[in-house]
């Protein structure tokens, strides 16, 4: 599992991206959150993630807050 930040969440979309601890940006969909309601979800939350890989480039799957 990867752990970041989030850092945008566009909440009229259904997505956001997370900054993963090595840098770079990946995209979240809502379908991949685990645990929590894309409502609850905001800037700053610490998360931990699997890394994929969608048509744009890198995806998170299976996003879980770190408490």
């Amino acid at each position: 599992m990867s752990e970041g930040t989030i850092k945008k969440v566009v909440s009229d979309k259904g997505y956001g991206f997370i900054k993963s601890a090595n840098g770079s940006d990946v995209f979240f969909h809502c379908s991949e959150l685990r645990d929590v309601a894309f409502t609850d979800i905001k800037t700053g939350d610490k998360v931990e993630f699997e890394d994929d890989q969608g048509p744009k480039g890198a995806r998170a799957k299976n996003v879980r807050i770190v408490h």
